[in-house]
């Protein structure tokens, strides 16, 4: 059964919400990965009139929250998250582009930038975040890192006690079961390396070593090198937070977990600026269930903003225009920050060392992956390589990256079922204008990532109907410096996948300009500006739009105990906390986000009992 089944997902091309096959999906795919039904997630039906803790989103800060916080078996946790549960589509590493076309998917539209995404669909940035058990831990490219030490210092700089290195890298390892480290083997989240490599692996680490890099361990507190991809995998399949955090404690009968739960209004009382409860909708019916202690508001970059402004706490004009009375007057939904990049960079080779949509069809790889977990299908979104580089623009700390390179074990040229450009949101004009020439040639891209933008976006209300999305206005590159830095990265990327390192293989970029940029002079500055306007786009790590920061930084909503200003029992635990974004991955920084937070709750709770 496993075997037609997944050929089906790579043949049919990119699956439709709530299409048929998706639905087949959720009825059959426990059979194929889970053993048994028992082994799934029950869905609450029946509610408490109150509990001591209620969280608002099963990603990865909230799974972390309520696992953690259900160990304490005197206190009951009800979580609420507004999708479903996770099935077969985002199980395959490498096909995880197809999990943004999914029901798994809010499938977010940006508002219109200056200096980005013009030539995309609709002239907007493709934002898919995670709607489901795990959040956007199912569908993102399962990518892992820590970060680099400075991060956190600088967190703890800007007034953040606690945030420093020193104190958060002990939260990474509770949170890490890393194959092959005895270290690192009694956290939640697995984390391995693909049991599959091209030879381009080999020639990009051999390249950075050319350039002066070395191969590093992606874990080391210094991130400035190169090294193969780490993971969130568990032998050879996507190890969602889900299925990390909330499978192994489903049973507790402390914990409820309620999925298709859409939260419309976190409850305040308006004279003790406390929260106690939340207001949400399942199944056409409206319920506000009280918590006792504490709400925990874990629904992402995006809709924890939101939520927020919608109960009141945000931007006083701002609420006082759409006439919602303002609880407290912070700058809820600013300092938007996201890792951007130019996707579609194509380098063919003459020999077949790559990974093609089109080999992925073969027996024998279906057969290794059905059977074993091994061989191509467990390479995490065809990222096989990473490498965090400086450039000759970098104003930045020597040790400091100021961009990322990811090695992708196949290119876009070869995207057959259109996965990779609903992911990237090209159109079908700019697919076949720039890769038609192309297609079935073996090759590999490298994607050049910006670590540290400048650039500050925001997020704000459209109207006061919670079903509506936030206005996104992501500013991605309205920092000259942003874009400067960018136009470096993408030379150096060239220029190691055209290195003697790759020469074997005749290595070359391809020479057909980017549809919309054939006016400018090939690779020039001016040329990679245009690409950059034109397809510059985001990988899928918006932060920092709740700021962690103390009551003395005017522009913070949380504090360093990740509680909301001037609001009594109301914290914040997920990627909009940061106050700078990471040079990392920002998946597994919301997993530490969410163990460190665990422990401060905990640590308040002890001390209100022993101080009552």
């Amino acid at each position: 059964m496993f075997l037609p089944i997944l050929l089906l997902i790579l043949s049919i091309g990119v699956v439709t919400p709530e299409s048929p096959l998706q639905n087949m999906f959720d009825n059959l795919s426990f059979l194929f990965l889970y053993g048994n039904r028992s082994s799934r997630v029950s869905d609450t039906v029946s509610f408490r009139n109150n509990y001591d803790f209620i969280v608002i989103g099963a990603g990865s800060g909230g799974s972390v929250m309520a696992n953690r916080l259900s160990e304490n078996g005197n206190w009951t946790v009800l979580l609420l998250e507004a999708g479903n549960e996770e099935n077969l589509v985002v199980n395959v590493p490498l096909t995880a582009g197809l999990t943004t076309a999914t029901r798994f998917s809010w499938g977010y539209r940006s508002d219109p930038m200056e200096n980005a995404c013009l030539g995309l669909e609709n002239g907007v940035c493709y934002w898919p975040k995670g709607r489901g058990l795990g959040g956007t831990s199912l569908i993102n490219f399962l990518l892992y890192g820590r970060g680099h030490k400075r991060d956190y210092d600088e967190w703890e700089q800007a007034g953040n006690y606690g945030w420093g290195y020193k104190d958060v890298v002990k939260y990474f390892q509770k949170a890490e079961k890393i194959k092959g480290q005895k270290s690192n083997s009694e956290g939640y989240v697995n984390i391995e390396q693909s049991s599959y490599e091209t030879p381009m692996l080999r020639c990009f680490i051999e390249a950075g070593e050319a350039l002066g890099y070395q191969e590093i361990n992606p874990n080391e507190k210094i991130q400035l090198g190169f090294y193969k991809a780490l993971a969130t995998m568990v032998n050879g399949e996507r190890c969602s937070a889900s299925r990390a955090y909330l499978r192994p404690v489903a049973h507790r009968s402390n914990l409820h977990i309620s999925m298709k739960s859409w939260v419309t209004k976190i409850l305040i009382d308006p004279d003790s600026k406390a929260a106690y409860g939340v207001e949400f909708i399942k199944g056409k019916q409206r319920y506000q269930i009280k918590a006792t202690k504490e709400v925990i508001l874990s629904a992402g970059a995006i809709a924890s903003p939101q939520l927020l402004m919608l109960s009141g706490i945000g931007p006083r004009e701002h609420l006082k225009s759409l006439s919602i009375p303002t609880l407290m007057d912070l700058k809820v939904g600013y300092n938007l920050q996201d890792h951007t990049t130019l996707s579609g960079l194509v380098f063919t080779v003459n020999k077949p060392v790559t990974i093609r949509e089109q080999d992925m069809r073969r027996p024998e790889n279906f057969l290794n992956y059905m059977i074993n977990r091994k061989g191509p299908f467990t390479v995490p979104g065809g990222a096989e390589g990473i490498a965090f580089v400086k450039t000759n623009n970098s104003d930045l700390p020597l040790d400091y990256p100021d961009m990322e390179l990811v090695l992708g074990t196949g290119a876009v040229n070869n995207d057959e079922s259109g996965s990779l450009r609903h992911t990237f949101g090209m159109t079908k004009e700019f697919y076949s204008k720039t890769y038609g020439s192309v297609r079935g040639v073996h090759a590999f891209g490298i994607a050049p990532v910006l670590m540290r933008p400048r650039s500050r976006g925001r997020l704000y209300l459209k109207t006061k109907n919670p079903f509506n999305w936030p206005h996104m206005e992501g500013n991605f590159f309205d920092h000259p410096k942003d874009m400067s830095t960018m136009i470096e990265g993408i030379k150096l990327a060239v220029q190691i996948g055209e290195s003697k390192s790759f020469a074997p293989f005749g290595a070359k970029l391809l020479s057909t300009p980017f549809f919309g940029c054939e006016n400018e002079r090939f690779r020039s500055d001016e040329y990679w500006r245009c690409c950059v306007r034109k397809i510059g786009a985001s990988i899928q790590h918006q932060s920092g739009t709740c700021k962690m920061g103390p009551v003395s930084d005017s522009d913070s909503v949380v504090n360093p105990e990740l509680q909301v200003h001037g609001i009594g029992n109301l914290r914040v635990v997920d990627a909009s906390i940061m106050p700078f974004l990471p040079a990392a991955h920002t998946n597994g920084v919301v997993y530490m986000i969410g163990e460190k937070a665990a422990d401060m709750v905990k640590k308040y709770w002890a001390n209100s009992i022993e101080n009552s």
